[in-house]
């Protein structure tokens, strides 16, 4: 399996939940350079949240 976690070079939002018992993990990379991580169900709501609403196909390509 590929790895799926997001860097400078390959910006987005990863989410894993590895089982319904485990906690919920979330990392986050936007083109603008802004970068975040989230450990635990409701934090990584709130980055997967944040991400959309902020960053992503959010803004431009420019980064601003």
């Amino acid at each position: 399996m590929a790895d799926l976690t997001p860097t400078p070079e390959r910006p987005g939002l990863h989410v894993s939940k590895p089982s319904p018992n485990a906690p919920a993990t979330g990392s986050a990379v936007c083109h603008c350079g802004a970068t975040a991580t989230a450990t635990g169900d409701n934090q990584v709501r709130a980055l997967a949240e944040g991400y959309t609403a902020n960053h992503g196909a959010a803004h431009g390509r420019t980064g601003r």
